[in-house]
């Protein structure tokens, strides 16, 4: 919804935004239209997700870098083929972001591959009797060791609770709602 994206981004507060291109094609606009907006809005960091075997995602992912510029960081599943398409395209110094991470040693084969970002799903772990926020702290650990430089989006967060404990457990970036982000403000006091 790029109209909850701008109020946001107004607020000088909002770093990047990571999308979904099955959720904004049913809400009946084309990802790529919507990226142009959030271009146009002056968001420098986009996460645009390609989908398919690894020379589909990497063909698609050097289509959008080159349509979109250095805003466009490529979003691409933690699986062999999506591993493969991070290692070619960080070699052509296109950020990509590693996501569907449930664990470290995912994480770990997502850095391997390049990886400017893996996004470990804290309340997919969750739901699934997992701590989302141990994982996210584990990865952290494992990079700080061995001076990774790949930063740890945490992701999947719904509500203002997690957000602070992946920053306290090391997340250097979280996705959330707009309405999480909202809520952040708020306080019973």
């Amino acid at each position: 919804d790029v109209t909850e994206i701008r109020e946001a981004f107004a607020t000088g507060l909002i770093d990047g935004v990571t999308t979904n291109p099955t959720l904004i094609m049913k809400s009946g606009r084309h990802p790529e239209q919507v990226y142009q907006d959030l271009k146009d809005l002056g968001v420098t960091d986009i996460s645009m997700e390609v989908v398919g075997d690894a020379e589909t995602m990497i063909k698609d992912g050097r289509r959008l870098h080159a349509k979109f510029g250095d805003c466009a960081t490529i979003k691409v599943p933690c699986t062999p083929d999506g591993l493969l398409a991070c290692n070619t395209l960080s070699k052509e110094l296109i950020r990509v972001n590693v996501t569907l991470i449930f664990s470290t040693a995912q994480a770990i084969l997502a850095a391997k591959a390049g990886a400017t970002y893996v996004s470990p799903f804290i309340g997919r772990l969750e739901d699934n009797s997992h701590s989302g926020v141990e994982v996210t702290r584990s990865i952290v650990d494992v990079y700080k060791k061995h001076n990774i430089y790949t930063e740890v989006l945490a992701a999947s967060i719904r509500d203002v609770a997690k957000v602070t404990l992946a920053f306290w457990n090391g997340a250097h970036i979280c996705t959330l709602p707009p309405k999480v982000f909202h809520k952040m403000y708020d306080h019973v006091l």
